[in-house]
């Protein structure tokens, strides 16, 4: 594994394959907005936000671009929350309900 970060090739794999995670949140968030006939971010959005915005945050580090890697830290900061309010929200949703 460590001969893989020695490798120009697979760091610019790296960060091709965090572009494509990050790049297809988009197809999913239109597709659900589609299918529900309104605007849904649907959790799908947020997981592909992270491991994109992780792939590319990783990237950044080893390109030693700190404007770059400013930019994806702060935005999986953000991205993590909106998975834990929506697991949170999740739960709460499965939770029964006490009738009065």
């Amino acid at each position: 594994m460590n001969e893989w970060f020695r490798s120009p090739a697979s760091w610019m794999a790296l960060g091709f394959a965090g572009q494509i995670l990050f790049g297809s949140r988009f197809v999913v968030q239109w597709w659900a907005s589609e299918k529900k006939r309104r605007v849904v971010i649907p959790t799908a959005f947020w997981i592909l936000s992270t491991l994109g915005g992780a792939a590319l945050l990783a990237y950044a580090i080893h390109k030693r671009d700190p404007v770059f890697a400013i930019g994806q830290g702060m935005g999986l900061l953000i991205y993590l929350r909106n998975l834990r309010l929506a697991r949170v929200s999740h739960k709460d949703d499965a939770r029964p309900r006490e009738t009065a």
